[in-house]
């Protein structure tokens, strides 16, 4: 049988995971030290849970997960007759695979709202899955590195997660462009053109604009029966950099009134806070997600093509679909995958070692290499990162092992070095060798 892979998923390499790990690592730091706390949920969902909180696009990209057992003992005859996907689902499929990390958050915040302090300021570093169409910088399997704040409407937050952005980026070595916006300055758009009914689907197809340009979208808008005068006044209004260019076409909307003051509140926050990266405000950002309600953002690379690589926004009452109404929250999400491609192609993981072990011992026979085992375990206990070579097999072939694995230093063992505890340590980079006792490698070993 040929191994394969399913589409949109990718296997790692020790040096690959090394770099990954960097990447969590460093955002993981920074959550920290705003004061983040961690957690973790499963990566199946009820469908009730997940369903209905991505828009009808985000519901079609969930990957569905078949019932235990003889699922199609309790199919729906009718829909499996008729070959009708949709009416099946529900009677063979109970579960999913989560498709974000905000969803199930929603849910874990209501299940646990007795055992945890509001505001809860939390992070999740965890697997997402999106049956979408596998292209660069987009995978069906991929992680997510979220943070979210719930239990508070305060702007500050809004703030405070554009900093941790800036924070993260910066450390990252990735130059970005932070965008923002507030839906209900979008709501207040459509208002004023007229539209305020065709909401949602007017945000999908302006969510589509950096894919399919402006013509693309006017033909989207007006395929979904907008008029195009209304099409005139949206596409206008989409182009306007300055927020208050928008007070007059709100002056009829409250909504639209109501965004634009909290987008001033927000960077009133912002104001007191020195960015190292661009922070812009774009009407055109839409975030398609529909459990949106106040401000957006999206974070984008400036010297490679790659779409966002970070995102989120404010959502007034997400948990109230769970039955706990009224807590609103705000959260944004590092797109971890495409930040290791922009990290890759931009050079920024050279100062990251791909080794395993910093040193590596080599021996001439099984009395010597039964005593190594010993003596690695000192090292290790000191902090030094060790492996034995497996058997003492030809002195030729356990270097050519250390070469080809890129391992620093090579301490080799036989009787003498037994005998007197004093061991030859070689720098394979250099060529030098000396003797040592095991303290004194260790202190040499651990300067380094």
């Amino acid at each position: 049988m040929k191994p394969t892979l399913p589409k949109g998923t990718r296997d790692f390499l020790p040096s690959e995971v090394k770099k990954r790990r960097y990447i969590f690592d460093t955002i993981r730091s920074v959550f920290e030290s705003y004061g983040y706390d961690p957690i973790e949920t499963p990566v199946m969902e009820s469908l009730t849970t997940l369903t209905g909180k991505y828009g009808d696009e985000g519901d079609q990209l969930l990957f569905k997960v078949l019932n235990n057992g003889d699922y199609l003992n309790k199919a729906d005859a009718k829909a499996l007759e008729e070959k009708n996907s949709q009416k099946l689902i529900s009677s063979i499929s109970k579960r999913g695979l989560r498709y974000d990390l905000t969803v199930p958050f929603a849910r874990f915040v209501v299940m646990h709202q007795n055992e945890i302090q509001f505001p809860f300021k939390r992070y999740q570093i965890q697997q997402v899955w999106r049956a979408d169409r596998p292209q660069k910088g987009r995978y069906q399997e991929f992680y997510q590195c979220d943070a979210d704040i719930v239990g508070s409407d305060s702007l500050m937050y809004e703030a405070e997660l554009t900093a941790i952005y800036d924070t993260a980026f910066n450390k990252l070595g990735i130059s970005v462009t932070i965008k923002y916006n507030n839906r209900k300055i979008l709501y207040g758009i459509t208002e004023a053109a007229g539209v305020a009914d065709r909401f949602r689907d007017i945000t999908v197809c302006i969510d589509k604009l950096d894919k399919i340009g402006e013509e693309g979208v006017r033909k989207e808008l007006e395929k979904n029966s907008i008029e195009s005068k209304a099409v005139d006044v949206i596409l206008t209004l989409l182009k306007v950099k300055d927020i208050n260019d928008l007070i007059l076409p709100f002056e009829s909307s409250e909504t639209g009134q109501e965004g634009l003051n909290e987008t001033k509140e927000f960077l009133s926050y912002l104001s007191r806070y020195n960015s190292k990266n661009s922070i812009v405000f774009d009407p055109t950002l839409a975030r398609g997600l529909s459990y949106y309600t106040g401000c957006i953002f999206e974070v984008v690379a400036d010297d490679i093509v790659m779409g966002s690589i970070g995102g989120g926004g404010r959502y007034a009452d997400l948990t109230g679909v769970f039955g706990l109404k009224g807590v609103s929250g705000v959260g944004i999400s590092f797109g971890a995958e495409r930040i290791y491609d922009v990290m890759l192609e931009l050079g920024l993981f050279d100062d990251i070692s791909a080794v395993s072990s910093q040193v590596i011992i080599l021996t001439f026979d099984k009395e010597c290499h039964s005593y190594a085992f010993s003596k690695a375990n000192d090292l290790r206990n000191a902090g030094i990162e060790t492996e034995v070579y497996p058997s003492p097999v030809k002195m030729k072939k356990q270097m050519k092992y250390a070469n080809s694995k890129g391992i620093p230093n090579v301490i080799i063992i036989g009787d003498e070095e037994m005998k007197s505890g004093r061991f030859t340590l070689k720098e394979m980079e250099s060529g030098k060798s000396d003797q040592y006792s095991i303290k004194e490698i260790i202190e040499k070993l651990g300067t380094k």
